[in-house]
């Protein structure tokens, strides 16, 4: 089987995370091709160890969807490939994808990756959305706002996002070296929340303003993530680190993460946390109830409610160790259901399912 995978743009999330995980997978059972932008260093370089074939489409910049000449390197691409799979991993690699697919010849079944639950316009849902032979939702909320937006569900599959098991697990002989690098003392309470700075959708300002309202002198509040290094308020405890690469040691030398988001599919960050056995608190976005029980393996509260988040982190803070071990070992347990490797397994199935 051929598969070619198809990413926009360049940086680093959780679509591109997922990218990532499951070329690194299906590689070993398909013959992957990705197919991404030629300034798409970073990409390359993770993926250089495994069994993949690059194909350069996209030159990456504010005016790439206006460019002919994208369109008609990933056209090329698909049209000499011979692949039986074509994969978009976001609405703007399905943009690309669909303006191409009309003008060839053989086409290859198509596969939409649907990560967010925000609804799609009616021109969406019809002109781009329609083409595809199968739309992957990462959990059943996304499913269900394109059921109610009319998408048929005989094309629709819920296949939720994987996270690397192996990377992401508790390792506290990390905490107190990370924790020294940062300035933050051993005895001290750690918040953190790991997303790229997007406060519309991911709503750090409103965590940043509930944060300053704990009132607590020993706690900090670490936000990681693209575009938060200039949001530190060093004496408040507020610590923007940027995009780092070492995330599963800055989760190991936390106490707590929160996902504050006003929107999300299944989010990667918070599942990354559980694995390594942080006490969560998250908003309900998305698919986060489908896995997340208040009180049990971490703390739920209603999106935007920022006055419940304030008072489910001071319950955190008071947590006894038997609580929270408890608490964590339940997190821990449900993260692992999310490995890659179970992800990757349903895609296959997928895969088969149209090839057949």
């Amino acid at each position: 089987m051929r598969l070619l995978s198809v990413v926009d743009g360049i940086g680093w999330g959780g679509t591109k995370e997922q990218v990532f995980l499951l070329a690194r997978e299906l590689s070993n059972h398909v013959d992957f091709h990705l197919a991404l932008s030629f300034e798409y260093t970073q990409m390359v370089q993770k993926l250089s160890p495994y069994k993949i074939s690059f194909h350069f489409f996209e030159h990456h910049n504010k005016y790439n969807r206006l460019n002919p000449m994208n369109y008609y390197r990933l056209w090329k691409i698909i049209k000499d490939g011979s692949f039986n799979i074509v994969i978009a991993n976001s609405p703007h690699a399905l943009d690309f994808v669909s303006l191409v697919y009309p003008f060839l010849t053989k086409r290859p079944k198509l596969v939409a990756v649907k990560r967010s639950a925000r609804l799609p316009n009616p021109l969406s849902l019809r002109f781009k959305y329609g083409r595809v032979d199968r739309l992957v939702a990462v959990s059943e909320k996304v499913a269900e706002v394109m059921l109610n937006a009319g998408f048929p569900p005989e094309k629709l599959r819920v296949i939720p996002s994987g996270i690397d098991t192996d990377r992401f697990r508790k390792n506290r002989a990390v905490r107190t070296a990370k924790r020294q690098e940062l300035g933050i003392p051993l005895n001290s309470k750690v918040f953190i929340n790991v997303a790229n700075w997007n406060p519309p959708v991911k709503g750090q300002d409103k965590l940043i303003e509930t944060f300053l309202k704990l009132d607590c002198k020993d706690c900090f509040l670490l936000l990681v993530g693209l575009d938060t290094q200039d949001k530190s308020i060093p004496e408040k405890g507020v610590l923007g680190l940027g995009f780092r690469e070492d995330v599963e040691d800055l989760l190991n030398a936390s106490d707590f993460f929160v996902l504050s988001s006003f929107l999300e599919g299944l989010p990667n960050a918070l599942l990354q946390a559980m694995a390594c056995g942080l006490v969560v608190i998250s908003t309900l976005a998305g698919g986060v109830g489908s896995f997340l029980v208040d009180g049990v393996n971490g703390f739920t509260v209603p999106v935007g409610n920022f006055q419940a988040m304030l008072e489910k982190m001071k319950i955190a803070l008071h947590l006894s160790e038997e609580d929270y071990n408890n608490i964590s070992e339940k997190a821990i347990q449900t993260a692992q259901k999310f490995s890659i490797q179970s992800t990757a397994k349903k895609y296959l199935e997928l895969f088969e399912e149209l090839i057949k």
